[in-house]
């Protein structure tokens, strides 16, 4: 008769273990990601009808109602996830990733928080977290972001030089472009961008100072076609980078399985061997009794 509370003891224990397996079976499948994929897409359509006068008059109200009830279900996912992953999901910067963006829409939008109800949108970036494939791009970059930060370096210091020499020649009769370091700086910026670069800025300038071709063209060939193609060469290696290693994981995995598979085959071959050992033995012992 004792045994009976026991047993209710460890029912509701054994209960909620089998209820977070059932919900991690169901976060997991693709069914369940594919539909909040498709929430996600379908509040982005949302968030950028609400930027519409015309539409906000005719159906503002359903659009937000929509909006408050996409924003449920988001929470409820997360709410979700952290109960089935616990301290892993916190682990993860995909899923911490998730947590701010759709913590950043339960924050009050009145008053000085007004400013916040525009990051909204930035829960249609929860895509980047479901989609492979962007996330694989995410990563690479990422990954690049050692190297990238230190060719920017090497840019900005090619830009100081540049923008300082610049001033001192062409400050007195260009100031609008040249007149502070500043000044300087952002038209460079534009001068790297090639955005009427010639017609706009050069050719002005070398009105006053014919050889100012020697300043500008230098300019361009290292700080267009040299460093950003260095950025871009950057980000390409680092995709096959991170292209190589997700086929190394993949590899090492199959090898793995193919490992245990061949493992349990010798186990289960070792085992059969043993068992027709017995039956030989049995079968002697027979043959000898007779």
């Amino acid at each position: 008769m004792e045994i009976q509370p026991k047993a209710s003891k460890r029912a509701p224990f054994s209960s909620s273990a089998s209820f977070k397996n059932k919900l991690c079976t169901v976060i997991e499948t693709n069914v369940f990601q594919n539909t909040i994929l498709a929430l996600i897409i379908i509040n982005a359509i949302i968030l950028g009808a609400e930027t519409s006068a015309s539409v906000m008059a005719s159906i503002g109200g359903v659009l937000l109602l929509v909006d408050k009830v996409l924003l449920a279900i988001f929470v409820l996912e997360i709410i979700a996830r952290i109960y089935v992953y616990r301290g892993d999901f916190f682990r993860d910067s995909w899923s911490l990733f998730d947590f701010c963006v759709v913590a950043i829409a339960l924050i009050p939008v009145s008053g000085q928080f007004a400013v916040l109800r525009s990051l909204r949108v930035l829960r249609v970036l929860r895509i980047l977290t479901i989609v492979p494939s962007m996330r694989r791009v995410v990563g690479a970059l990422v990954g690049a972001i050692p190297g990238l930060t230190s060719i920017a370096m090497v840019l900005l210091l090619i830009y100081y030089v540049f923008a300082v020499i610049a001033t001192n020649l062409f400050s007195v009769d260009h100031p609008a472009f040249f007149g502070t370091l500043g000044d300087s700086l952002y038209t460079l910026f534009q001068v790297m961008t090639l955005e009427s670069w010639s017609m706009g800025v050069a050719r002005p300038v070398m009105e006053t100072h014919p050889y100012a071709w020697l300043f500008f063209v230098p300019f361009i060939l290292i700080a267009t076609f040299t460093m950003l193609n260095l950025f871009i060469a950057i980000i390409v290696n680092a995709m096959q980078t991170f292209s190589e290693q997700e086929a190394k994981e993949t590899r090492e995995a199959m090898q793995q399985a193919q490992n245990h598979i061949e493992a349990d085959l010798h186990s289960e071959v070792r085992s059969l061997r043993g068992e027709i050992a017995e039956l030989k033995g049995m079968l002697s012992d027979i043959k000898q009794g007779r």
